[in-house]
């Protein structure tokens, strides 16, 4: 092949060094190199976005716990990509104040019996929580923990929405949003988004590796982004193979390695993939 002229359209991350440099020194300092680095909504796209959705236009939204991660899919490309930094944690420490109650209740609480849509409640039951240092039990009725949900996850979602407009395809996402992460396991998250968003919302679930499917056990929104890692990695090494059978028995060839790993800088990762090319 030969040319004068070669041009690439590319999507450009930026982010902070130091977020980068500490999960290197995590993984190191474990014993292992990291192979690669992939941004989380990249990650979870992969786990619970078909090639259907990504032609005609999707964007996904991924609720976890410290961030709100979007990208927005169309004719099959990644359009654009951002990290809110609010997110289930701060859904939490709503509940953590409202309630006075400790961290580790308010996330029990959240999940048994949280709504993020308050007028989906329609028979307002009540439940207890256990008094601190000894104090009576407290009675808490599910609308008024709704009432104290439903505001932060409004705002994380309007957040999202201001990021679906800053893309500029915000009328392209004919299949409408792919909703994934913890966040999005609260009750009437889904109902709320549409709300909120004016278009149809789903819930992204990881559907597995080729069709092969998963165990129950990681067949949630919550191990989208982790799903979406193990893919990537699949995808990126030939020599790596997976096989499940009646026993879900795993098989793997591991290709990480001890020892300090090489940073390549942006620029030298793109002057690699043009020299290759």
């Amino acid at each position: 092949m030969s040319g004068i002229r070669m041009e690439a359209n590319v999507h450009i991350i930026t982010g902070l060094v130091t977020a980068a440099q500490n999960i290197y020194r995590c993984v190191e300092r474990a014993g292992l190199t990291v192979e690669d680095i992939v941004l989380e909504p990249l990650a979870s796209a992969n786990a619970v976005l078909d090639e259907e959705e990504k032609e005609v236009g999707v964007a996904l939204i991924d609720i976890g716990g410290g961030t709100t991660d979007i990208a927005v899919y169309e004719d099959k490309t990644i359009r654009h990509t951002s990290v809110v930094g609010i997110a289930g944690r701060m859904v939490t420490d709503d509940i953590r104040r409202g309630l006075g109650v400790i961290g580790e209740q308010a996330e029990r609480i959240k999940r048994e019996y949280g709504y993020a849509l308050a007028s989906m409640i329609t028979n307002d039951e009540v439940f207890m929580i256990p008094g601190i240092g000894g104090r009576k039990p407290m009675e808490i009725s599910k609308l008024m923990l709704a009432q104290i949900i439903q505001p932060r996850m409004e705002e994380i979602l309007e957040f999202a929405l201001m990021e679906l407009k800053k893309s500029g395809y915000l009328r392209q996402l004919s299949a409408g949003v792919v909703l994934t992460g913890g966040g999005a396991l609260l009750r009437g998250s889904v109902e709320l988004a549409q709300e909120i968003l004016g278009m149809p919302v789903k819930l992204g679930i990881p559907t597995g590796f080729g069709g092969s499917g998963l165990a129950p056990e990681v067949e949630s929104p919550i191990y989208a982004t982790a799903i979406g890692l193990v893919m990537h990695a699949l995808g990126r090494d030939e020599s790596v193979s997976l096989t499940l059978d009646d026993d879900t028995d795993v098989s793997t060839e591991s290709h990480l390695t001890q020892g300090d790993g090489s940073r390549t800088s942006i620029l030298s990762r793109m002057r690699k993939f043009f020299d290759e090319f």
